[in-house]
């Protein structure tokens, strides 16, 4: 069975692999979805942000903080947080598609690329870091 549907999620952990979650594709009102399950809560990230977070990362070149922060809070500049809700980036705002969930981009997401064979993924317990393969 395909990994990453609805039926067959993905399991993952959290960066410092201190929570649990899964993820799976999916498509609502017409656009690709990743749907993030953390606990009872549910976030929704447009698809895309997998292959524009790579392109990224791989043009930036090195190691990337995450910088994790729930979208009511400031995201640190520079980390993959600020960039997943920058108007520079090429969704020109939030990949997150829930408002008031919107942040912890670079909390859920990072995982799910390394489950993807996309990155190298450090599993510290804080200031944990990303880079392209």
């Amino acid at each position: 069975m395909e990994k990453g549907t609805k039926e067959n999620p993905w399991q993952l952990k959290t960066p410092p692999l201190t929570s649990e979650y899964e993820m799976y594709r999916d498509v609502k009102d017409g656009k690709e979805v990743i749907v993030c399950t953390v606990g009872k809560t549910v976030l929704l990230y447009d698809a895309r942000c997998l292959t524009d977070l790579h392109n990224m990362l791989k043009e930036h070149g090195d190691w990337m903080e995450l910088g994790a922060a729930d979208e009511q809070k400031p995201a640190k500049d520079g980390t993959v947080e600020a960039w997943g809700r920058s108007e520079n980036n090429p969704v020109g705002g939030w990949y997150g598609l829930k408002k008031g969930l919107r942040g912890r981009f670079g909390m859920y997401i990072p995982p799910l690329m390394e489950e993807l064979g996309l990155v190298e993924l450090e599993h510290n317990a804080k200031n944990n870091r990303i880079k392209a393969r």
